[in-house]
């Protein structure tokens, strides 16, 4: 995998850069739709190539393992081969599972014992288990496995964890090394940052994971619940620390506000469940603000449901026809609010890259920024 900056903001940390990998070039700052069990919810691929315009999609260790499972997917040959998907995939190593299964769970030394959440079998994860996983799915970009440690979080814990962490990192650099790819092409390892709110423990994660020379990295373990400040407080510090030559990688944010802050304090990738899983409830994210369809004020609203909209559905539809779908339950609806959150996620960080591009980004983000967060 190879990562070439073309242009850098001259009033932030932001930058335009392109990703190379297998299943082509992933132009960044870039935001990856969340296919947690081989699908993106509520959306086909076809409209996530020709509408939503997605350059790569997340997938799921450990929903993937535990159905469909990894006898079929290697059958299939990859998730790629599997889902009909030709773009880059990457998957998360189900260490955020590992946060947020907490009842489901063991941790130790060795790796996480668990109870799956569909039938209750038992299962265990190890760094080096997690890493043949993530070989037989076939992604382009493999996570290290990791403990996500939750908010608020003791610091002894959140500095045992971290070591864990770093510990657990070097057996997957280990098991990845003495492995061969699985179908043919490369598949890249990001190791995680993690050490919760404490910039002590950040400085000496960011420092560690900088170390180990990968092709990528990521920042773990914020957008968990902490105030948004702590979350650009602890970005900002590992950002000046990770490679700048190396895509970083923001795990699990955010809203487009998230987003463009980020952006600016050096993050290229991001990943979130937010568009998917509140279209689906009828929120709307746009240009001008915040739209929940749900609301009495729409219920006879003719107009378009995003004049200003990137997709298709926006001026396809009407706000009350939109909203009658989402209050009726109808699938249609979730499919029309899902379709146009991920394409507004999309022309966000597009429109980004071409601000950077053309020098104009810091202004551009401060006009934005008081305006995405705005309820209509």
């Amino acid at each position: 995998m190879q990562f070439k900056i073309h242009h850098k903001d001259p009033g932030s940390k932001a930058r335009a850069g392109e990703v190379h990998t297998a299943h082509g070039k992933i132009k960044t700052p870039i935001f990856m739709p969340v296919g947690t069990a081989g699908t993106v919810k509520a959306v086909h691929q076809r409209e996530l190539k020709d509408d939503i315009l997605a350059q790569i999609i997340l997938g799921n260790t450990y929903h993937l393992y535990l159905r469909p499972g990894l006898n079929i997917l290697e059958k299939a040959g990859g998730l790629h081969q599997f889902i009909n998907w030709d773009r880059p995939i990457l998957t998360d190593s189900g260490g955020y599972q590992v946060y947020s299964l907490a009842d489901k769970r063991k941790i130790k030394e060795d790796g996480v014992s668990f109870t799956s959440h569909i039938d209750g079998s038992k299962h265990f994860f190890s760094p080096e288990i997690v890493m043949d996983i993530q070989r037989t799915i076939g992604a382009d970009i493999i996570m290290a496995f990791d403990e996500c440690t939750p908010y608020p979080c003791d610091y002894n814990y959140a500095k045992k964890s971290m070591e864990m962490t770093h510990r657990w990192l070097s057996r997957c650099c280990a098991r990845i090394d003495e492995t061969e790819n699985k179908y043919g092409y490369e598949q890249s390892l990001f190791p995680i940052v993690q050490g919760s709110v404490y910039k002590d423990l950040r400085i000496k994660s960011a420092e560690y994971i900088a170390s180990t020379g990968r092709e990528g990295n990521a920042i773990g373990g914020l957008s968990v619940g902490e105030p948004v400040e702590i979350m650009y407080e602890m970005t900002e510090v590992v950002c000046g620390i990770l490679p700048e030559d190396k895509p970083r990688y923001l795990m699990g944010v955010g809203t487009p506000i998230n987003i463009l802050e980020n952006i600016a304090l050096g993050v290229d990738m991001f990943d979130c469940v937010m568009p998917t899983r509140n279209g689906r409830n009828g929120m709307l994210f746009t240009k001008n603000g915040i739209i929940n369809i749900r609301n009495e004020k729409w219920k006879d609203d003719l107009s378009p449901i995003d004049p200003d909209g990137t997709s298709h559905v926006d001026s396809t539809y009407s706000k009350a026809y939109l909203r009658h779908l989402i209050i009726s339950k109808e699938i249609l609806g979730a499919q029309i609010a899902t379709i146009h959150n991920l394409a507004f996620y999309l022309w966000l960080v597009t429109e980004a890259r071409e601000k950077i591009i053309d020098g104009t980004f810091t202004t551009w983000k401060n006009k934005m920024v008081k305006v995405l967060g705005q309820r209509l």
